[in-house]
């Protein structure tokens, strides 16, 4: 069987060496050996790293991702919270498409100035009680 080079391995993936030897320290990789000082990785880990990758996009968190792989490295994703992962991505899809069109219409808006315009003031007041709705979180 042909072993990957973490150089190699970080060329094919565009992830950097250290971001692999990070992902092998927190168990979400496993390296085979060594050849001299160089880790020696099984070529499944790509596809690891791309579902690893692809995890990230979706926003789950590293300790997360880690709990989506069996022992051997194999996939266990889990369906139900795939499905609420791309219901809240749905969410943030509208929202934004919303911020999107409230931006536009701002730039494109006839008023003498921002703070005439209605849709601006309401852009504001959504901004300012988003900005206190996570602020609360963080307490």
């Amino acid at each position: 069987m042909k072993f990957l080079d973490i150089g190699v391995l970080s060329k094919q993936s565009g992830i950097p060496p250290s971001t692999l030897r990070y992902y092998e320290e927190i168990g979400l990789i496993r390296s085979v050996g060594r050849r001299g000082l160089r880790r020696q990785f099984d070529t499944p880990v790509a596809a690891q790293l791309a579902l690893i990758s692809l995890g990230k996009m979706a926003g789950f968190s590293l300790d997360d991702i880690k709990g989506m792989f069996a022992k051997d490295g194999s996939p266990q994703l889990p369906r139900a919270e795939l499905h609420l992962r791309a219901d809240a991505l749905d969410e943030q899809i509208r929202g934004l498409r919303r911020l999107r069109d409230a931006i536009r219409h701002v730039a494109d808006c006839p008023a003498k100035t921002h703070m005439d315009c209605p849709k601006f003031t309401r852009l504001m007041d959504f901004a300012s009680r988003s900005a206190n709705s996570s602020r609360v979180g963080l307490r």
